[in-house]
C-alpha cells in the first residue's frame, strides 16, 4: 500500500474502487501530473472511471491537505502527493519537468525580519527554475 493510501486509510476516507486507483496513480517520488495525466493512467486500470470522477478526486485530495497543487507559470496544475515533507520545486524552463528538491537550511529564517514588513510568514514555497539534462542535450 502507498504511503498516501495510508494517509488516507489513517484519516478514514472512503475508499472507493475510482479514489483507489486515483491514488494508487498518485503513488512515488517526484510525482507531478497533470489532471488529464492522472485520468489517462487511472483509465489504464479502471477503464471507466470518469474525467469528472479524477478532477472531483484531485480537488478533495487538495482539500484534505493530501495532494499539493503546483502550478508553474502557464502551464495546467500539477498534483504531487509529497504534502508531507516540506520541498521545494525544480523545473525545466523547457519542456516543464518537475522535481522535488530538499535543500538544507531554513527559508522561513532567511528571511531577514526588515524584508518581513510586519507579516507573520507560516509557509515558504520556493521554485528553482533551469533547464533540465534532456532538453540541455
Amino acid at each position: 500500500m502507498s504511503d498516501l493510501l495510508e494517509r488516507l486509510r489513517g484519516r478514514g476516507w472512503r475508499m472507493t474502487a475510482q479514489r483507489r486507483v486515483v491514488a494508487e496513480v498518485l503513488d512515488g517520488d517526484h510525482v507531478h501530473l497533470t489532471a488529464d495525466e492522472v485520468h489517462a493512467r487511472a483509465v489504464e486500470r479502471l477503464p471507466e472511471i470518469s474525467r469528472a470522477t479524477v478532477y472531483n478526486t484531485l480537488g478533495e485530495l487538495v482539500t484534505l491537505g493530501e495532494v499539493l497543487e503546483v502550478a508553474t507559470d502557464r502551464r495546467a496544475k500539477r498534483y504531487d502527493p509529497n504534502a508531507h515533507r516540506p520541498h521545494h520545486h525544480l523545473v525545466c524552463a523547457r519542456c516543464g519537468a518537475i522535481r522535488d528538491v530538499h535543500p538544507a537550511g531554513n527559508p522561513l529564517a532567511d528571511l531577514p525580519d526588515s524584508e518581513r514588513f510586519g507579516f507573520t510568514v507560516s509557509n515558504v514555497e520556493v521554485t528553482y527554475k533551469g533547464v533540465c539534462p534532456d532538453c540541455a542535450a
